[in-house]
């Protein structure tokens, strides 16, 4: 394991900067797949008491990231393609039913008109002929403000929690592919279609229709499973992906 102290927050709770710190590392590769883990080198690593990354531990084996193992310890879990297909697929799912809730109950004037003004500053994004870091990050933003408006246009808590804890999963969550997008093909493109279809949400939302939202959340979310597709098969993406050290390969590699 490696003793480098990182830096963190200053103004986060010592369980909050113990979480924080230890997803970064396992996510950024520097605890591999399969690596176990111990309180008293952490301690040495992130530079906090035993009890703040106890927590931490407990925290990110409920999230999936790692597995409690016996008589002590923790070991990093990796996913396999299929795992993180899933966990895409019940994303998809959930928000699914997050849409058919909203258009089902109806949604506020409000909040329709943050969720238009939110795909406007989209569009302005994507009018760029080509998307650098910056943009790609805006539109990061954009797209996870606009998912969130979706969760609160269904009036759902249960909804939302059910949510929270699918999109800590890595690769599960809206924004799990969009700083990458640079490096694969066709990446703009890629983006002007799954803008088109937040268009196609929120008119099913205002007209009410259910039977069209939900189907279109779902297929949403099918999208990110393609530009997976894309990543795996482009080296220089991979590279770049957050989380690609915990992926397994299909044949192994």
């Amino acid at each position: 394991m490696r003793a480098t102290t990182i830096r963190l927050r200053r103004d986060a709770s010592q369980t909050d900067r113990a979480i924080l710190g230890m997803r970064d590392l396992v996510l950024r590769g520097e605890f591999k797949a399969g690596d176990r883990l111990t309180e008293l080198a952490l301690v040495e690593t992130l530079g906090l008491s035993r009890t703040p990354i106890r927590a931490a531990l407990q925290q990110l084996t409920q999230e999936g990231l790692l597995e409690a193992v016996q008589p002590t310890g923790y070991l990093v879990r990796g996913f396999s393609e299929s795992e993180i297909f899933d966990a895409i697929e019940v994303r998809g799912t959930i928000e699914g039913l997050a849409a058919r809730m909203a258009a089902e109950r109806g949604v506020s004037q409000p909040t329709l008109r943050d969720m238009r003004d939110c795909l406007a500053k989209i569009d302005e994004v994507l009018t760029r002929s080509n998307l650098g870091d910056g943009q790609l990050a805006r539109f990061g933003a954009l797209n996870e403000q606009f998912h969130h408006l979706l969760l609160h246009a269904s009036g759902s808590e249960m909804v939302k929690h059910a949510m929270s804890r699918v999109v800590t999963l890595p690769f599960a969550s809206p924004n799990a592919f969009v700083l990458v997008q640079a490096k694969i093909p066709g990446s703009l493109e890629i983006l002007k279609i799954a803008q088109a279809q937040h268009h196609d949400i929120v008119d099913a939302l205002e007209e009410r229709s259910s039977a069209r939202a939900e189907p279109l959340l779902r297929e949403h979310a099918r999208n990110a499973r393609k530009n997976l597709e894309l990543v795996l098969r482009n080296t220089d993406a991979l590279r770049h992906l957050v989380g690609a050290p915990l992926i397994r390969r299909r044949g192994g590699t």
